[in-house]
């Protein structure tokens, strides 16, 4: 039977680092870049999601961004949660013997996209995966990108399954998390930073965050405070951290913005990949604007003997 995983505090939802023309992932960046949200006191790692450009990886490339951060993030004491989620179940259940297969601690399994199923065919889907094999899932409920959630009845129904530990809950809506944490207790993560605090005072134990790209200690502490029940504290940390979180994904789509501020601050971690765009010259100076505006300084974060 697979173990409970605990799931708590900051799970950083990391970029790809791709080479300056985006041909190639830049596996080197990438080790930084676990061992920079190690330093960071982060709970985990989360490769291969939608900040990482998972629709645009070869099976390949998936592979090793997987492997990468399984060795590099394990040797650190980091949770590695490896994004394996497709709207074909078959290549879903792949991706998640995959992911247990190169030791990652549980994965991500995005609601099905484009195809829109009924929430019978969605509980057949996620248990599916489940029963794949004895990897813990953790739930990705995001129907601004997938076009169907997951109700918080099918959530309720998924929980029993032992596999079906977790939930990134990235509806934006308070009334489904609330639900979900009155109907049964999967562990509830918020899949917004801007709505970390508001999920935790309904039950939720911690973020898979973008924003931690940038400063993984910030919001590392500010999961350490709410865990504590110091709101006045974490108040603080939160709103000194908003314009940037609700900037890096509202001024270009997510994770155009977070890949052009990392390399204002002399992160870079290489192009984002066709479909995507980078951000034109009025974003990216507004991006720097709210990089400054959160008093993150250049090269603040880089470990010390890490090359750039």
């Amino acid at each position: 039977m697979t173990a409970r995983l605990d799931f708590h505090g900051c799970y950083t939802a990391i970029v790809t680092p791709f080479t300056a023309d985006g041909s190639a992932v830049d596996l080197a960046r990438l080790e930084e870049g676990v061992r920079r949200q190690a330093a960071g006191g982060v709970t985990g790692i989360v490769p291969c999601g939608t900040t990482g450009e998972s629709p645009t990886l070869s099976e390949e490339e998936h592979a090793r961004v997987v492997e990468t951060a399984v060795r590099v993030g394990r040797a650190a004491r980091l949770q590695v949660v490896a994004g394996a989620g497709s709207n074909s179940t078959a290549h879903a259940v792949h991706l998640q013997k995959l992911a247990f297969q190169l030791g990652a601690d549980a994965g991500l399994q995005v609601t099905p996209y484009y195809n829109k199923p009924s929430q019978e065919g969605i509980y057949r889907h996620f248990m599916a995966i489940a029963d794949s094999c004895d990897l813990p899932v953790m739930l990705y409920n995001i129907p601004g990108r997938a076009g169907v959630a997951i109700a918080p009845e099918t959530v309720e129904r998924l929980s029993r399954h032992p596999n079906i530990q977790a939930i990134k809950e990235a509806t934006g809506s308070m009334d489904s998390a609330s639900e979900i944490r009155q109907r049964c207790g999967i562990a509830l993560l918020s899949g917004d930073d801007s709505l970390t605090p508001s999920f935790a005072a309904v039950g939720a134990r911690g973020v898979v965050s973008v924003v931690s790209n940038l400063v993984p200690a910030r919001v590392a502490e500010l999961c350490r405070l709410l865990a504590g029940n110091d709101f006045r504290a974490a108040l603080e940390v939160h709103m000194a951290l908003l314009p940037l979180s609700k900037g890096l994904l509202s001024i270009d789509v997510n994770p155009v913005p977070v890949k052009c501020a990392l390399a204002a601050l002399g992160l870079d971690t290489g192009a984002v990949r066709l479909p995507l765009a980078a951000a034109n010259a009025a974003a990216a100076q507004r991006i720097r604007e709210l990089v400054a505006g959160a008093g993150i300084c250049a090269h603040a974060s880089v470990p010390a003997g890490a090359s750039r």
